[in-house]
């Protein structure tokens, strides 16, 4: 076969042409530290990358939830503390309203007067918000648990059922914890045991047929009541924590694999380059060579 000059220039552009797009897709690699800028440099690692991406954005999606079920954990426990305490003192007013040999009637007036703030702190605390929703009111986040028109939820209630119910958050792959806290009865049943309290200090002169001693052992089984919540939302904050460092590890992996799949050696890279810039620099060279002068630069 005759080789003509055109075919050796026409090889020697078409070379030159591919080692200017092997530089162009290394220069490109060194600048966005990806192997690949697009579907057809290799669709098997764009599609990991996009497997891993997912999987990376799920994670951070589940961290974000985990840090909405500690927030209504920790508001949760706080308000169950401040119950905790108002009990502690309501238990040292009734006993106090217990010795009839050193309370005059005025005396019991204070007393129900600072038991009357203690319910309504109480009631307060019934209605603990995270945000906009109520912490106690089961599935019924928009209703506040105690009403001043119609107190807390009966029977009767309009949705009571609602009351009840569980809040549940995602927190991994089909894994739910349970934030909210289900303390209607309790703070129920503690509402009555003011009501108790004041209606013996508001039924007359103090004397010996008043019992207290019921009234303070009832209140030791809401403390009793209280720290039995209080455990189990500490055993649910100590399940979230564990949640929370599998959350971790699962992002660590997952962005270590994308990173495997997607970015690109630095150092391979750079050194390709060189090399390429080289091999293209004597390709340069040598095609000045091969392309012969024509007629007119011999009539010149």
């Amino acid at each position: 076969m005759r080789v003509t000059q055109s075919m050796l220039s026409n090889n020697m552009l078409r070379n030159l042409s591919s080692s200017y797009n092997k530089l162009g897709k290394l220069q490109e690699q060194i600048n966005t530290g990806k192997k690949v800028n697009r579907p057809s440099d290799d669709p098997v690692v764009v599609m990991k990358s996009l497997g891993y991406g997912m999987q990376v954005e799920k994670v951070d999606q589940f961290q974000k939830n985990l840090g909405q079920v500690n927030n209504w954990l920790d508001s949760s426990e706080d308000a169950l503390d401040g119950a905790g305490s108002i009990l502690q003192r309501a238990k040292e007013l009734a006993t106090n309203a217990a010795n009839t040999g050193s309370m005059t009637k005025e005396d019991r007036d204070k007393i129900k007067i600072e038991l009357n703030q203690l319910q309504e702190q109480m009631r307060d605390l019934a209605n603990t918000k995270v945000g906009d929703k109520y912490l106690f009111s089961g599935t019924m986040t928009d209703k506040p648990l105690y009403d001043k028109t119609t107190g807390y939820p009966t029977a009767t209630t309009p949705g009571v059922d609602g009351y009840m119910k569980d809040i549940e958050i995602e927190v991994f792959d089909s894994v739910t914890l349970r934030v909210n806290t289900n303390a209607a009865g309790m703070f129920s049943d503690i509402d009555k045991l003011f009501d108790g309290l004041n209606e013996k200090l508001a039924s007359g002169e103090a004397d010996d047929t008043i019992d207290f001693g019921a009234a303070i052992s009832y209140i030791d089984k809401q403390l009793d009541v209280v720290l039995t919540k209080r455990a189990d939302i500490g055993a649910r904050s100590n399940r979230a924590e564990l949640m929370h460092n599998r959350l971790e590890m699962q992002e660590g992996a997952a962005k270590k694999q994308r990173s495997l799949n997607e970015d690109v050696d630095m150092e391979k890279a750079i050194t390709e380059m060189i090399t390429s810039e080289s091999i293209h620099r004597a390709a340069l060279s040598v095609g000045a060579r091969i392309i012969q002068p024509s007629l007119v630069d011999f009539l010149r």
